[in-house]
């Protein structure tokens, strides 16, 4: 079974914001984006799963950054959360260094709405 990839709406949103005013950045964490699925559709585990733009965070949450996308790129931050259950990544949000702790204030209450509802 694939990865399947579910996004939030504030993931949706933030992302179109980002489509209008930092395309480049917003380019560059989806190349890596796409090069972390590829890791995980090749790892038997998520949590072993490591690169230079990947930044873990608590609760499971990971941070894919802009890394390689060429220079003169404002640090950028695409928060995801992978369930190795279901097979599914989350896509949280994605902000700047300026936003990054509210950015991860709601990925870890979405991650906590996500495991409740798991353990239902």
């Amino acid at each position: 079974m694939r990865w399947s990839l579910q996004t939030t709406e504030r993931w949706e949103t933030d992302k179109e914001w980002y489509v209008k005013k930092r395309p480049a950045e917003l380019a560059a964490v989806l190349r890596n984006l796409d090069r972390y699925m590829q890791m995980l559709e090749a790892a038997p585990n998520p949590m072993t799963v490591s690169g230079g733009f990947l930044h873990p965070e608590s609760m499971g949450i990971l941070a894919v950054d802009q890394k390689g996308g060429g220079s003169n790129l404002q640090q950028t931050r695409l928060y995801v959360f992978a369930e190795p259950e279901t097979r599914t990544l989350h896509l949280l949000t994605i902000g700047d260094k300026a936003s990054q702790s509210k950015d991860i204030q709601f990925c870890q209450r979405t991650v906590k709405n996500l495991r409740n509802k798991e353990a239902r």
